[in-house]
């Protein structure tokens, strides 16, 4: 944990929670041991949906897809929704979730590389939602900042790797090393791009919210 676990758990209790359909397919993801989301997370993302109210969200890993329907759930009801994918095993159960929930017409799911769909996709959202492997978040960004309209969202989980990014990257395990160097030098192009302006908060695993200028 980031921040006092004690704390955080007082503060999630708070939640007034999210609808049923959401409720089951989180427990699916803890049963089959998918990561989404954390409780601390949902609620950040609430609040910036309910005060950004966003009109159009991209979203770069879907997983089963329970973030992106809780987007839907809480953004405004005209907002679309699009996200991405490569995982082959996830896909079919984040499409069927999409379906149950009525979300279809508000959701698309792209199938494939995120680096190889990126630059396909015409600019101009509102929120931009990273929640991908976290090595490819900074081959991810130029293609991001062009996809991100002035004065949009980008928000980016996940960034503090459980308090490691923060270590030396002797201090991490080999097998990591590359990710901890990866997420460094992301939080610090956050930090210092001319075309943004970002705050790092250690909400869950890290969360960076950036705006661009």
């Amino acid at each position: 944990m980031i921040v006092n676990e004690r704390m955080t758990a007082f503060i999630d209790s708070l939640d007034r929670g999210n609808p049923a359909f959401l409720d089951e397919i989180e427990k699916y993801a803890v049963r089959e041991q998918v990561p989404v989301i954390r409780k601390s997370m949902q609620s950040l993302l609430k609040f910036i949906l309910a005060y950004a109210k966003p009109r159009s969200i991209l979203e770069v890993g879907t997983a089963i897809g329970f973030s992106a329907l809780l987007m839907s759930e809480y953004a405004p009801s005209d907002c679309a929704i699009t996200t991405i994918e490569k995982y082959e095993k996830r896909i079919p159960v984040a499409r069927e979730n999409f379906r149950r929930a009525g979300r279809e017409d508000r959701i698309k799911l792209l199938e494939g590389d995120a680096m190889e769909l990126l630059p396909a996709l015409e600019g101009g959202f509102d929120l931009i939602f990273m929640d991908a492997a976290k090595g490819q978040y900074i081959h991810f960004l130029p293609e991001i900042l062009r996809l991100l309209k002035p004065g949009g969202l980008l928000i980016s989980d996940n960034v503090l790797q459980e308090g490691d990014v923060a270590e030396s990257r002797f201090a991490v395990t080999r097998r990591n090393r590359t990710i901890h160097a990866r997420m460094r030098e992301y939080l610090y192009q956050l930090k210092h791009h001319p075309q943004l302006e970002t705050v790092i908060l250690p909400v869950g695993d890290g969360v960076t919210l950036s705006t661009r200028l």
